[in-house]
């Protein structure tokens, strides 16, 4: 059975940067990083919180240390957005803005979740969630725009 999200894997044409927003910005921790043969640090693991990790990679260190064919990156990738649990969404919005970061406003969704979002620096869309007493991920329902 699927508990949650283990971890989100990330490639990227600049790691370092990509490693500064998610530990600068994000506040997240290095958990462990990726070193080739030659020395070369190619990636990291990242914890997020509860066990739940973060991986970016060097789009072309990963292939080298792996095998395959790079492939060519474009903003943000297929991966529609990924999503952090948040406990209190308004204190850690002014805490990211106070980084430099814009986030939207807070709003309630059709899952009666608050919910406030970002981009990273390669473009990758995050939202940032909190659980309210009517969050369906906790009740169950239906997500619905009908008025009843």
């Amino acid at each position: 059975m699927i508990r949650k999200l283990g971890h989100l894997g990330l490639l990227t044409d600049n790691l370092t940067r990509l490693h500064d927003f998610y530990t600068g910005s994000l506040g997240f921790a290095v958990k462990f990083p990726f070193i080739n043969a030659e020395g070369e640090t190619f990636g990291y693991y990242l914890e997020c919180g509860d066990s739940t990790f973060v991986e970016i990679f060097d789009r072309v260190l990963k292939y080298k240390q792996w095998g395959g064919t790079p492939y060519e990156l474009r903003g943000g990738g297929s991966c529609d957005h990924f999503c952090f649990e948040i406990t209190d969404l308004p204190a850690f919005k002014a805490t990211l803005e106070s980084r430099g970061l814009k986030l939207t406003d807070i709003r309630s969704g059709m899952d009666h979740s608050l919910q406030s979002w970002t981009q990273d620096p390669d473009g990758n869309r995050i939202e940032f969630m909190q659980f309210t007493g009517r969050s369906l991920q906790l009740l169950g329902g239906v997500a619905s725009d009908a008025k009843s």
